[in-house]
Order: C-alpha cells, then sequence, then structure tokens
C-alpha cells in the first residue's frame, strides 16, 4: 500500500490539476451514460408503442425511396393501388382475409365548440372485427351506420359511445370506442375515427383506390407464402406494391435505433477521449517534474514495476473518482434527458405514458460509462508511467 500512498499524496500536491482531470472524466463518463440513457429510453418507446401485427401482410404502392426505412417521409406520395389491383391481391392470398384500407382527413367536431382535423378511415363493415377490437360500444351494422373513434381521441374529447360528432359538417353518431391499438405497422386507429366504406365514399366521393391493403394470414408460419404469392402476381413485369409483414418493418425500425444509440455513444466517447488526452498531458508533465524524485527512488531499491505501479494508482485513482461522481450525475441528468426526449418524440400523446428510463439497460449504459472512463485513465497513464519507470536512475538523479 505504500505505492498506492505515494500515489494518493501526489495527486494532493497538485489538487488543482487532479481536479480538471476528474472534471474532464466526469465530462466524458456523463455524455456517454446519458446519452446511452436516451438511446435506451427512444428503443423503449419503440417497443412499448409498436404493436407487432404477426399474422399482417401490409401491401402499399410501389414507391421510387423503397429500400431505405420503415416511415421514410420521402415515400410519403398520394400513390394508391386501384381496385382492379387490389382484386389480384384478393385471389393471391385466398383464403386469407383481405383488407382494403380508405383514409382521409376532415375537420372534426367534437362538441361544446371543440374541433379538430383527425384522420378518418374507411373499412368494409365486416372487415372492422377482424382488424380492431372494442373498448366499449358495438360495431356499426351495415344497415346502421356509425363511427368507431379512437381511444385516445375519445379520452382527449369525452367522447362515449352514443355521443355524436360532425365530419366536415355531417352528422354522424359514435357507435363504440376502439382498444388502444398502439402504433400499428398496418392502420394507427387510437387518434382516428373509423367508418364504413360506404359512408366514407358518400363523404368523401366514389374511391376506385386504396393507399393500403391488409392481408390476415390465419396461419402465421403462411406468411412467406401468401407474400410470394402476392409478389409474383403482381409484381412480374415491374414493381407496382410493396409488399411487407409486420416482423420485417420492426425489424427496420430497430435496426435504426440501434444506429441511433451507437452514435450517441460514439459522441459521448469523443468526450472521453479528449478527458484522456488531458489525463496523459498532466501524468507526463508529473513525471518530467519528478524526474529527480524517481531517480532517488531507483537508487534506494525501488523497481522499475513500483515506479510503473505508482503512476498507474494516479491515473487509476483520477479515473475512479471521475467514474464515480460522473455515473452519479449521469443518473440524474440521463434521466432529465430522456424525459425531454420522449416528450419531444411522443409530442404528449398518451401511449408515451408511464415508460421509465431506468431498466436494466439504462443502469448499463451508466455502469458501461464508469468503467470506460476508468479504463480510459489507465491506458493514457500507461505511457508516462511506462517512460517515469525506464528513466535511467543516474540520469534521473542528475536532472535538475
Amino acid at each position: 500500500m505504500i505505492f498506492f500512498s505515494f500515489a494518493v499524496r501526489n495527486l494532493k500536491r497538485h489538487w488543482i490539476r487532479s481536479s480538471l482531470s476528474i472534471i474532464g472524466i466526469i465530462i466524458g463518463v456523463v455524455a456517454i451514460a446519458s446519452l446511452g440513457i436516451m438511446g435506451n429510453s427512444i428503443n423503449l418507446l419503440v417497443a412499448n408503442v409498436i404493436t407487432d401485427v404477426g399474422d399482417t401482410v401490409v401491401i402499399t404502392p410501389h414507391t421510387a425511396f423503397v429500400g431505405t426505412f420503415a416511415g421514410d417521409p420521402r415515400t410519403a406520395t398520394d400513390a394508391a393501388i386501384p381496385s382492379r389491383e387490389v382484386a389480384e391481391i384478393r385471389r393471391a392470398a385466398n383464403p386469407h382475409r383481405t383488407i382494403p384500407v380508405l383514409q382521409g382527413a376532415d375537420e372534426v367536431e367534437f362538441g361544446r365548440g371543440r374541433s379538430g382535423y383527425a384522420r378518418i378511415i374507411g373499412l368494409a363493415p365486416g372487415d372492422i372485427p377482424a382488424l380492431l377490437n372494442l373498448a366499449e360500444g358495438q360495431y356499426p351494422r351495415q344497415n346502421q351506420p356509425g363511427a368507431l373513434i379512437g381511444i385516445h381521441l375519445a379520452r382527449e374529447y369525452g367522447i362515449a359511445p352514443g355521443a355524436r360528432l360532425r365530419i366536415g359538417g355531417e352528422s354522424i353518431r359514435v357507435a363504440g370506442v376502439l382498444a388502444e391499438r398502439g402504433l400499428a405497422f398496418d392502420i394507427n386507429p387510437d387518434y382516428a375515427i373509423v367508418v364504413p366504406d360506404s359512408w366514407y365514399e358518400n363523404h368523401f366521393g366514389v374511391s376506385d383506390a386504396y393507399p393500403v391493403v391488409i392481408v390476415r394470414v390465419s396461419d402465421i408460419d403462411e406468411i412467406d407464402t401468401v407474400k410470394e404469392a402476392i409478389e409474383s402476381r403482381l409484381n412480374r413485369r415491374k414493381e407496382v406494391v410493396d409488399v411487407a409483414d409486420s416482423r420485417e418493418i420492426l425489424r427496420q425500425y430497430k435496426e435504426v435505433y440501434r444506429q441511433i444509440t451507437v452514435f450517441l455513444l460514439a459522441i459521448g466517447g469523443i468526450s472521453l477521449v479528449i478527458a484522456a488526452v488531458n489525463i496523459l498531458n498532466v501524468m507526463y508533465i508529473s513525471v518530467t517534474e519528478r524526474i529527480r524524485e524517481i531517480g532517488v527512488m531507483r537508487s534506494i531499491g525501488a523497481q522499475r514495476r513500483d515506479i510503473l505501479r505508482i503512476f498507474l494508482y494516479e491515473a487509476m485513482i483520477l479515473g475512479l473518482i471521475g467514474a464515480i461522481i460522473g455515473g452519479v450525475v449521469s443518473a440524474a441528468s440521463g434521466y432529465l434527458i430522456s424525459v425531454v426526449a420522449l416528450d419531444l418524440v411522443t409530442a404528449g400523446m398518451a401511449f408515451g405514458e408511464g415508460l421509465t428510463v431506468f431498466d436494466p439497460g439504462a443502469v448499463g449504459y451508466i455502469i458501461f460509462g464508469m468503467a470506460f472512463g476508468v479504463a480510459t485513465s489507465i491506458a493514457a497513464g500507461f505511457y508516462p508511467a511506462w517512460r517515469a519507470a525506464h528513466l535511467n536512475p543516474i540520469d534521473a538523479m542528475r536532472a535538475r
């Protein structure tokens, strides 16, 4: 322990220089841990709100920007799938259910002077129960048209079954409230209004094309077979539609957010490398200032490994103090950053409620940041320690 006490003494003698090195380590650890926690929180949000509808195949019009990632805003066009191609999809997917989807938007009056624009989804009455579940109320019938309101929209405006809405000036009764579905890759009804396709076409005009066609596969093992059948029937000569299942799209999103997390960690790592350069500089100066002291220690019997150990202890102590303080600070700052990031991503929507950032993954980033901080400090101090250990004792004692 005598060499450890020497290291502590030397750091105390130059406490200002040591403090600056510790601050650098703190900043690096906080950067890595906080940004890692933020990336982990975004991943948790995606896992929390995305519904992996494993029995669903989604067919969309082919666009010029395919092969990027799901949700790429460049793919947002007015393209649609004509009815004749929907019929081809139905034949290719038989005996599985094919569900063409109409989508639009209009101003909705919710009563008491409250209004706003909402997405309107049109579905055949027989397809609605196969695709969506109810929280309360009943499904609209063919001879009794009614609307189904998304659960978050219903909560926001206090809408219950039996209420009446005005969509684009046209009144319609609310038949039921849809169960929460999360962010799915076929349709997202939580903040939308679902109406029968006949009402939709009377309101918006008869449509001969659909922006999305959904196939519900009764046996998950047949998904790939259904996709191949649709591809071979519609995309024989040229790319007409894009065919994907929710598992494939979910993998794309997870890969995107994994890359985001790696990028954030790399940014934090840069700040820790800068701190390591500072420690290297401090340790090198310390060796230069203590050449005579090193020569005296070597002359009274200290071995090279003992000198090496003293300087490595100094670097390790700097790293440990910076890592511990940085770990505590990053726990608080990571939480605050994550709360702000989640609020921005969810824009205050209900599906972000109750999402915690302190899961094992978040704690893991704090531990990783601390360990990386200590390891970087020791690595930065290795060359000055090696140089000190290999000084010639006689030449060191002659130094001024």
